[in-house]
């Protein structure tokens, strides 16, 4: 069977990078699987580090908490994620993952779609606001973010 037609993911097969917030595995996206309207990703965070504040504009996405827990951002409201939670994030919803506690957080990002249709698929993503009012200044008072 041809890669283009690959319906399994095993171990050893998904393929790993390391970003600024979190090392990740992919599990699904169309490089790996024929996947056009599903992303998914294993995101593993050390303790104190985060995904500040950013927006996929044209995609939605669920975050599920795998082992750890997660302060989970939604806009300018937030939750504290544990095992088997999730957060449903809209596109265009500002929303951000911090790990401000002393064990590592694993959770699944969980995009659609995967395949984006021009113009859309031009468009920053995702697209980093935590410079900006009011998302620089949020969590004022709160464990800081820090980065890989």
């Amino acid at each position: 069977m041809s890669e283009t037609k690959k319906r399994f993911v095993q171990t050893g097969e998904p393929i790993c990078e390391t970003n600024a917030w979190t090392h990740n595995e992919w599990l699904c996206r169309p490089d790996l699987v024929p996947a056009e309207k599903l992303l998914m990703v294993r995101a593993t965070m050390p303790p104190g580090h985060c995904h500040p504040f950013h927006l996929h504009p044209h995609r939605e996405e669920i975050i599920h908490v795998v082992s750890g827990r997660a302060e989970q951002w939604v806009g300018d409201e937030y939750r504290i994620l544990g095992p088997g939670e999730i957060a449903h994030l809209p596109a265009g919803v500002v929303h951000a993952t911090y790990n401000p506690f002393d064990e590592t957080l694993v959770f699944h990002a969980i995009l659609s779609p995967a395949v984006l249709p021009s113009p859309e698929d031009q468009a920053e993503d995702p697209k980093d606001v935590s410079s900006q009012a009011p998302w620089s200044s949020i969590r004022e008072g709160m464990t800081p973010c820090r980065m890989l």
